[in-house]
């Protein structure tokens, strides 16, 4: 018998990148989602095509060996799990754990049918420490008894998720709903030490340890660089994230932005800066890819999340803080994200009823947990009239930045 790949999520990131690389590894895919229409579609055609796209063009690709069945199908689920040689979540956060107890089912199967063969399960979902969060999911399910064979045999591998994917369109699948438009970039870097047994080998899969690194480098640089792109282009009345960084003046912002914590995310981990700093040029690079028509409304949206303490702004600001380097131009975009407010995005307009009804100082400390009197509550009331002042002149926001970059430096 071949390998047996089990993706749970058939979505843009479960078949536009993960499913994707097993397939191409040679992995039969079997995907789990209870969208009837992509599973029946999964099944009647046993292959999808992805399109990857440039500036320069777009070639396709089709990925075979797939098929899919339906997550409400709970005996069917239990049954894949139970044969299979590795599984990946990409639901979504708020879905986890309504897909805990179908995963369960199939590694108790497992268990009863004799595969002692480990269980590793890559989850690839916008959550830090998403491995423990899950482990602590499954054991309230279980016995202590199952929880003790549960650690030796369940690996619980988180992944960092690079690749840009756009919401598709009808227009972007042309009459296929299985088409998915993707960026040439496939690197899906996994945590090393989280396996069991032996580490597969996968295209494009990088195992690396320690595995934080690579959760903070995504967190802090990737996804705060784009966020803050999506704010300032939004302050700029740009649609699309590639319009927004080829803005000169958003695109040195943001680099400023990213660069300070490729900074401090060198030393917190003894990393070359040099190798971060590439990086970061190539997301910028990557940013710009008009072919993805991605939209600032997508980037931008659930402030209510984005600009939390843990999270991709306020998390980098604190980071850098704690490191005693600048972090100006993140604490520029915490205030950039305090004024995006599109009307169909209920999250961002509970920040933005918050800020009506109780001002920015009790907006800072309920959304931000911030301190009105912290050094970052500060910086970001400072920016936040400035942008109300110079909302959508970026040129001018840009040079304020500076003046207040300056002065910082001749305090030092």
């Amino acid at each position: 018998m071949g390998k047996k790949f089990v993706q749970y999520g058939a979505g843009n990131i479960g078949r536009g990148f993960i499913g994707q690389l097993f397939s191409q590894s040679g992995y039969e895919v079997v995907f789990v989602d209870v969208v009837s229409d992509i599973v029946n579609k999964l099944n009647a055609d046993r292959s999808y095509p992805i399109r990857i796209v440039s500036d320069e063009g777009a070639k396709e690709v089709i990925i075979e060996n797939v098929r899919a069945v339906n997550g409400m199908d709970m005996e069917a689920v239990a049954q894949e799990i139970a044969t299979a040689d590795i599984m990946a979540t990409s639901v979504g956060v708020n879905i986890l754990p309504r897909i805990v107890k179908p995963i369960l089912a199939g590694i108790r199967r497992r268990w009863e049918i004799g595969n002692e063969a480990p269980l590793n399960i890559i989850i690839c979902e916008n959550l830090i420490d998403a491995n423990k969060y899950l482990e602590e999911l499954f054991k309230k399910e279980m016995s202590p008894a199952e929880c003790a064979r549960f650690d030796k045999s369940v690996g619980l591998v988180e992944a960092s998720i690079g690749r840009m994917v756009p919401v598709m369109t009808p227009e972007m699948q042309e009459g296929n709903i299985l088409r998915v438009c993707v960026e040439e970039y496939s690197q899906l870097p996994v945590d090393k030490d989280a396996f069991k047994g032996e580490i597969p080998a996968v295209k494009d899969m990088l195992p690396f340890s320690p595995f934080e690194f690579f959760i903070r480098r995504k967190l802090f640089i990737h996804n705060m660089g784009h966020a803050l792109t999506a704010y300032l282009g939004y302050l700029a009345g740009d649609k699309l994230i590639s319009d927004a960084i080829r803005n000169p003046y958003i695109r040195i912002i943001v680099q400023k932005a990213m660069t300070e914590s490729a900074v401090a995310l060198a030393r917190e981990f003894n990393m070359p800066v040099e190798e971060i700093l590439l990086h970061v040029d190539d997301l910028i690079f990557r940013f710009g890819n008009r072919m993805l028509g991605d939209t600032v409304a997508r980037v931008g949206r659930d402030t209510a999340r984005k600009l939390a303490a843990n999270d991709r702004l306020v998390g980098a600001a604190l980071l850098c803080e704690s490191l005693g380097l600048k972090n100006s131009a993140i604490c520029l975009g915490i205030a950039a994200g305090l004024l995006f407010a599109p009307a169909d995005d209920a999250a961002s307009q509970k920040v933005q009823g918050i800020l009506a009804e109780k001002g920015l100082d009790e907006t800072l400390r309920q959304v931000c947990g911030l301190s009105p009197d912290s050094d970052i509550a500060v910086k970001v009331r400072t920016y936040y009239t400035l942008l109300k002042e110079q909302r959508g002149d970026i040129p001018a926001v840009l040079a304020a930045l500076e003046r207040i970059e300056d002065t910082e430096r001749r305090r030092r």
